[in-house]
């Protein structure tokens, strides 16, 4: 059976017992403390938790899900994946256990032909919370197991919490018994392999305090409202059904592992270290397709780091396997090709998807070339010392190239040296711990969301900002400090709920309102106003003025100007991606905006610098939309619709049912838009493009200015402009000619006068030599240079020096002055090497007396720091180090 095939099964199996169907959320999570979605019930989590009404009694989903906490065990077990789907079915106060257990069994164990599983109950066994007496009850009402096939388990493996005081639950697992061949009889409390969990059911029935661990809390009452949450694994039901031995022989994985594995020329199941990078590899690209499609892009931040570092494990692996060319154009078509069924978007962007990864795969090759250089520098180094190498250089390479151990240590082996692997450990655990230490400081900043719990409870916050900028409404709550209070006072900074408001919430890309909130004896100024969860809009103040309590009536103030700033660089928003998409085509898409008062950036898929023509040619087309006059026009309408006349739906951004479509001058810009706007092109007044640069292998970044802020930036240039030919005294057609001619006379001048100071430099040679001490059976050349040009000087010196040492054991080590800056070279002959002697040790010895650091070959190094007045002591550490 096809995973697709089981996808759809469930679906329509829950589908036709009342659940409402509610398609996969993105990977990229709402919940503020997820990095990404990684459950099947993270979506659902605001109605299960009672945080937001649930909108339907019951419901169903197979959601994408992505984890790579244990991305080192994958393709080493059978079923760890970083991308998985969890199929769900869930009822919000409804049906409970009885409901749960029924729908697992039945759909698990009906034929295939009559539209189930078809599973063979001998196959199965159940685990269940060891004192939930009424689980094992409807376990023997609704299922055909015998009674030693029902195992009672703990708390620890069989009861369900976040960790956090709130809900909790007992849960009952299904188990698919692999067979004798595969382990030890006894059931899932063995925990033995042999046993493949497949569906966990969740009885969310108590509410708990006072937790001190998994296992250590307080049961402290019944849940208002029953909740059920299950989750099937897809990819351990579809190994099974499919009769393969691991998740990554499934249809929708073992494409790619092939199409490896052919590439490299190797054989699947031949070699047990070649087989876990096949499925690392098969694994990887799928979850870098699915990640991409989901708006997520390379980077050295936050997802984009987790993506960047999927991929990059691809290429390693490939490499590992012998294969050291680009394979990405290979790979992602083929998993295209096995996921497209299930998630037809994958085809739909393959372009995106393809040039997000393909570039990824160009940078990381050159990356890699540079980090192979640096390996092999440090393996020769380690070969002619007959030592090691080191193991910081070792996590070097790991660290800031991406290579990981195993390949360094390969290549390592292959010149017959070892790597320092005692100091590599210890340098990546101090680096997990300040990861560790990092996740911990920014957990603790989150705010606890359960804070607005009941006041999400008391209703959706209307935004009337769009017809209305000042509005009477009622305080429904008040927070300080992260805790519910009855009133604030003036001087106090609070967080203020209202049944309705005009003041914009930060979302969309578009910056929060500028405002006050006033009322009877009390005026708050507005500091932000966000949405922590879903229909909740928060406002941020500062009491200025007198009291402001619970239930008083309080009206909205949105600061004029501010909005119509912000309409118009919002609008403004919308033209430059239109004019980007006329002028590029339409692969270059938005992939991520902010606007506010007078501002707006645009990030958008793009893998090249736009020339200076382009720039012009994008801004000329912007502004003559906003000439035109274009009527801007918004409407509400279904999602399906609003896709169907064309409406962009961009990445990373979630909709609901309903969405809202803005038109600047008809399709020529039609996006969904939630933000406020203009009501014709003309009123935008002005953009003027003032960047363009990089923010990734295959995005770009533009930022304008906006109606008045652009007129004041033109006018400020034409200041300047004006100052420039005044001063010049040269007419403006002339200006930029004079500023060239200009500019060569000082570069001319400026080379000038290196030649002259290298040349005074060089002068110095006979001194500098009739200077040379024996020290530690070298002859040693040790020079404070006072002011310099530059470190090249200084280099070209330190070799002239070395040259005239002739075949002797020397070594030349001069310092100098470049910039205020102190600057070190170090250079040694063959003979000096001979003996042990380093230049890198020595320049890295006297940066470190001066206050920085340094390194290099041992032929020649260089070294640099913060404080001149040490030069002479750095000298004097070199000439310590020779002496022994």
């Amino acid at each position: 059976m096809q995973t697709a095939e089981i996808h759809r099964r469930w679906l329509d199996f829950f589908e036709k017992r009342g659940h409402t169907v509610v398609p996969s959320a993105s990977l990229v999570s709402d919940d503020p403390s997820l990095m990404f979605t990684v459950a099947g019930m993270v979506p659902f989590v605001p109605y299960l938790s009672g945080l937001v009404p649930a909108p339907y009694p019951r419901a169903t989903s197979v959601q994408k899900c992505i984890r790579t906490n244990d991305i080192e065990e994958v393709g080493k077990t059978p079923r760890h994946g970083t991308f998985f789907q969890m199929c769900g079915n869930f009822s919000f106060g409804d049906y409970f256990k009885e409901g749960a257990i029924r729908f697992a069994w039945e759909l698990l164990t009906t034929s295939e032909e009559e539209g189930g599983l078809g599973f063979d109950p001998k196959d199965l066994w159940v685990t269940v919370y060891e004192e939930d007496d009424e689980a094992i009850a409807l376990w023997k009402q609704h299922s055909t197991l015998p009674d030693e096939r029902i195992q009672r388990l703990g708390k620890d493996t069989n009861y369900w919490s976040t960790g956090q005081p709130g809900p909790a639950g007992p849960c009952s697992e299904i188990f698919y018994d692999l067979g004798p061949d595969h382990g030890v009889d006894g059931g899932p409390a063995t925990d033995d392999d042999r046993y493949v969990e497949i569906w966990n059911l969740v009885f969310m029935q108590y509410q708990i305090a006072d937790v001190k661990s998994k296992t250590d809390f307080t049961i402290v009452g019944d849940l208002p409202k029953q909740n059920i949450d299950t989750g099937m694994g897809l990819e351990r039901v579809a190994f099974i059904k499919q009769g393969v031995q691991n998740m990554y022989e499934i249809d929708q994985v073992r494409p790619v592992l092939d199409r490896a594995a052919e590439l490299a020329g190797k054989t699947y199941g031949a070699n047990h270290d070649d087989d876990v990078r096949l499925r690392v590899i098969a694994d990887h690209v799928r979850s870098g397709l699915m990640l991409i499609a989901d708006g997520v892009t390379p980077s050295n931040e936050g997802r984009g780091y987790i993506l960047r570092r999927l991929l990059r494990r691809v290429i390693l692996s490939m490499r590992l396997l012998g294969f050291d060319g680009p394979s990405f154009a290979e790979l992602f078509p083929v998993s295209r090709d096995a996921m497209k069924a299930a998630y037809p978007a994958v085809e739909r962007d393959f372009d995106f998807i393809s040039r997000a990864a393909y570039a990824e795969e160009k940078t990381f090759l050159r990356t890699l070339a540079s980090g192979i250089q640096i390996l092999d520098t440090a393996v020769a180094d380690a070969k002619s010392a007959g030592a090691e190498v080191p193991g910081d250089t070792a996590f070097l390479l790991h660290d800031t190239h991406g290579f990981p151990i195993e390949l360094t240590l390969e290549i390592a082996e292959e010149a017959g040296v070892a790597v320092n692997r005692e100091v590599f450990a210890s340098l990546m655990a101090e680096q997990r711990e300040r990861a560790k230490a990092d996740a911990k400081a920014k957990k603790g900043q989150r705010a606890d969301l359960s804070v607005y719990k009941e006041l999400r409870g008391l209703g959706e916050t209307a935004f009337v900002g769009y017809d209305e900028l000042n509005h009477e409404s009622r305080v429904l709550g008040i927070v300080v400090d992260g805790a519910p209070v009855p009133e604030a006072r003036e001087g106090q900074i609070a967080e203020i709920v209202l049944a309705e408001t005009s003041l914009w919430a930060e979302s969309g890309g578009q910056d929060s309102d500028q405002g006050v909130i006033v009322g009877d004896g009390f005026e708050a100024e507005v500091l932000d106003v966000q949405k922590p969860v879903p229909g909740l809009i928060v406002h941020t103040v500062k009491v200025t003025i007198g009291v402001v309590g619970l239930d008083a009536r309080a009206e909205t103030r949105v600061d004029a100007d501010y909005r119509r700033g912000a309409t118009q660089a919002h609008s403004g928003t919308h033209i430059v991606h239109a004019a980007l998409r006329e002028v590029l085509g339409s692969n270059a898409h938005q992939a991520g905006s902010y606007n506010k008062a007078g501002y707006l950036r645009l990030d958008f898929t793009h893998s090249e610098a736009l020339s200076a023509e382009t720039k012009s040619e994008i801004e000329e087309i912007s502004n003559l939309a906003i000439r035109s006059d274009y009527d801007v026009v918004t409407r509400e309408m279904p999602l399906d619709e609003a896709k169907a006349i064309g409406a962009m739906a961009l990445f990373g951004e979630k909709y609901g049912d309903r969405v809202r479509v803005v038109d600047i001058g008809g399709p020529w810009s039609r996006e969904l838009c939630a933000g406020t706007h203009v009501s014709s092109s003309s009123e935008v007044g002005m953009i003027s493009l003032v960047s363009e640069s990089s923010v990734g292998s295959t995005n770009r970044r533009v930022e304008s200015l906006v109606g008045i802020e652009a007129f004041r930036n033109f006018a400020a240039e034409r200041a300047i402009v004006q100052q420039l030919t005044s001063g010049l005294k040269v007419p403006r057609a002339e200006l930029v000619t004079k500023v060239q001619d200009l500019g060569a006379q000082l570069r001319a001048a400026e080379k000038k006068v290196a030649a002259l100071e290298a040349e005074k430099l060089g002068q110095r040679v006979p001194e500098l030599l009739a200077g040379a001490v024996e020290v530690g059976g070298v002859r040693a050349v040790l020079g404070s240079l006072g002011s310099v040009g530059s470190a090249d000087d200084v280099r070209s010196l330190a070799l002239q020096l070395r040259d005239r040492l002739g075949s002797d054991a020397g070594v030349v080590a001069l310092a100098g002055e470049a910039g205020g800056k102190p600057v070190v070279i170090a250079a040694t002959t063959a003979a000096a090497r001979d003996r042990g002697v380093r230049a890198g040790d020595l320049a890295k010895l006297g940066a470190k007396v001066l206050g920085g650091g340094g390194g290099g070959k041992p032929d020649l190094a260089q070294g640099g720091g913060t404080d001149p007045a040490k030069i002479d002591d750095a000298l004097a550490e070199i000439r310590r180090h020779l002496a022994g």
